[in-house]
């Protein structure tokens, strides 16, 4: 991606350009069935739009059924608009010849942009639109895009329509594209009414496969070139809607769901890395996570380097000319802790590797990482996201906003033997690296939700600005009560004043640091024991983001598998007791560890 600003475009002027649009020059249209313009060219053909090649190194000859022509100025029929699949210095002289021959719309691709070329069609009548596509534009209107989990920035109360769809019966779109608040996208983002039946709940597509118009529309979807549903392994519209709607609110460009949050960590990383790579982690982390990159990542030739996060700087000396990635969790598991994340996010960019963030514990109602230099964000989906602990879960969101051709990363920028040769990186920009996730890990491992499971997290992402609000208010009530109980050490909560990530909460979580925290008990090892015998309200069991209020005595269960020291590390010695608070009343709460505590 380029440093230049954004170039912002209303959904208005796209969709009527669409529209009005008849037939189109492609410039730099190529006779390679398994390159980008080939593919948008076919798409743009079977949506009903006239497409003429325009290519002088195959002037003459055929593609897809028209004659392709040496210059926009050999086409002899009146072209609507032209579309450039040239590098961006190409562009200046093709906005000549487009105003020459009396186009009305100069477009170019993904990552094809000149301003002053731009800037001069604009001076001569021509709409313009630059570093877009076609295809991807009609998709998103058309709904298909979203198919992907690809964050349309749309919300929808009626069926998608594409822009060539029942004429006169589209509604109009406002001049400018409307902002919705995270609220209403709990609710709506990614959903849409089911265009035969009209059901406005998102339906369960509980099946295995999905039929193909044809053997061409089968073999569009194989290759990758159009969007759309082959096999649940790969992708499901329940699930798709589950994409989307995490992507939209963490402000995100698109996601792909797996069937748990040690799934996606898997995914991200088999997308990501080559035997032999490396990369950085925060010490402080779930411990299963830390099993997993310390043991069962190192099988497959990765490597881990594990450093205290609460200094940024540690990353720096930690990273190796192998290191291709950075990896925090925004508020750790179980310990608290706080990570300093554009810190940490300026440090990763420094070295040209991404940013990933687990922001299971915060979710993105009280921090949204791409807000501060992130690149990558996961989630295990079975804490506050689904919020109920009744189905499993993972999710992987990319910023769109990393450059994965600056060398770092052949595996996105380079041919993929897998899909002869197709670049995702240059095919699918800034959406490459989930497509990439979802095309290869995830079909050749297949670790993937169920619809089941994914309507169920939808369901209670509906409620997720409701619920996280209580949840950090009995938080803070409970941290406050044991942060003076006589039979307690120590309590680890960043609303509390007197913790050292107090200020890093105000920053990056200002609605509140999440209601999972540890607190230490007198006592040691035996008598956090005890107490986790001894609540009744509390249920004693190994996960966190439910309704109900939880505890665990994590050297016994979550981090046994650890060394001692690695456990003191990660801030789960023999003394911690985790909670996880729920929508309870806060008084039942506190009563039920102040007689625990007692006994």
């Amino acid at each position: 991606m380029n440093d230049m600003a954004p170039l912002a475009y209303s959904d208005a002027k796209i969709r009527s350009i669409l529209q009005r649009v008849k037939t189109i020059a492609m410039v730099g249209a190529s006779s390679n069935w398994n390159r980008p313009s080939y593919f948008v060219m076919k798409y743009l053909q079977s949506k009903g739009y006239r497409v003429i090649p325009v290519n002088p190194g195959t002037a003459g000859q055929t593609l897809l059924g028209e004659t392709i022509y040496a210059r926009l100025a050999d086409i002899p029929d009146p072209v609507d608009m032209v579309d450039v699949f040239r590098a961006a210095d190409a562009l200046p002289g093709i906005a000549d010849d487009a105003i020459a021959i009396g186009a009305k719309v100069l477009w170019s691709q993904l990552g094809v942009r000149n301003d002053a070329a731009g800037a001069k069609a604009e001076a001569a009548g021509l709409e313009v639109i630059m570093d877009r596509c076609p295809k991807i534009e009609f998709s998103r209107f058309g709904g298909e895009l979203s198919w992907s989990g690809v964050n349309s920035g749309i919300i929808r109360n009626r069926a998608p329509e594409p822009p060539n769809d029942r004429p006169g019966r589209n509604r109009p779109l406002p001049p400018q594209n409307l902002e919705y608040g995270f609220n209403t996208r709990t609710v709506h983002a990614g959903a849409a009414p089911d265009p035969t039946t009209g059901a406005r709940g998102t339906p369960i597509y509980q099946t295995t496969s999905f039929v193909f118009d044809d053997v061409d529309h089968a073999a569009s979807l194989f290759n990758l070139h159009n969007f759309g549903h082959v096999y649940t392994r790969l992708s499901n519209p329940t699930v798709a809607v589950l994409e989307e709607r995490v992507a939209s609110l963490e402000g995100g460009r698109a996601a792909v769901a797996a069937a748990s949050g040690h799934a996606a960590q898997f995914v991200t990383f088999f997308t990501l890395l080559n035997p032999g790579d490396e990369f950085v982690a925060s010490r402080n982390l779930y411990g299963g996570s830390l099993t997993q990159f310390s043991l069962s990542f190192k099988k497959l030739g990765w490597t881990c380097h594990f450093v205290d996060p609460t200094d940024p700087e540690n990353f720096r000396r930690a990273l190796t000319p192998k290191c291709k990635a950075i990896f925090v969790e925004s508020l750790a598991n179980p310990g608290g802790i706080i990570v300093d994340l554009q810190a940490v996010a300026d440090i990763a960019h420094d070295s040209g590797i991404p940013l990933i963030v687990d922001n299971t514990l915060a979710s993105p109602y009280l921090c949204r990482p791409f807000e501060h230099g992130a690149d990558i964000v996961t989630h295990s989906l079975t804490k506050f996201l689904g919020g109920h602990g009744n189905s499993l879960g993972g999710i992987i969101v990319e910023s769109g906003k990393f450059d994965y051709a600056n060398g770092n990363f052949p595996s996105l920028a380079d041919p993929e033997p897998a899909y002869h040769g197709l670049k995702f990186y240059e095919n699918f920009g800034d959406f490459a690296f989930t497509t990439k996730a979802r095309a290869v890990a995830l079909r050749d491992f297949g670790p993937t939700l169920s619809p089941m499971n994914a309507w169920l997290t939808l369901t209670g992402i509906e409620t997720l600005h409701v619920r996280m609000d209580r949840h950090v208010a009995n938080a803070q009530k409970v941290a406050e009560f044991l942060a003076s109980h006589e039979k307690v050490a120590w309590v680890s909560y960043a609303g509390l004043p007197t913790s050292p990530f107090n200020a890093l909460a105000k920053k990056y979580m200002p609605k509140g640091p999440g209601s999972v925290f540890t607190f230490g008990v007198k006592g040691g090892y035996e008598a956090g024991i005890k107490l986790v015998e001894s609540v009744r309200l509390f249920s004693h069991l190994a996960n966190v983001g439910d309704t109900r209020s939880l505890i665990l005595h994590p050297a016994s269960t979550t981090h046994r598998q650890l060394t001692d020291e690695q456990r003191a590390a990660s801030g789960a010695g023999p003394d911690v007791v985790r909670l996880s608070i729920g929508l309870e009343d806060a008084n039942d709460l506190i009563r039920d560890l102040d007689t625990a505590l007692a006994g």
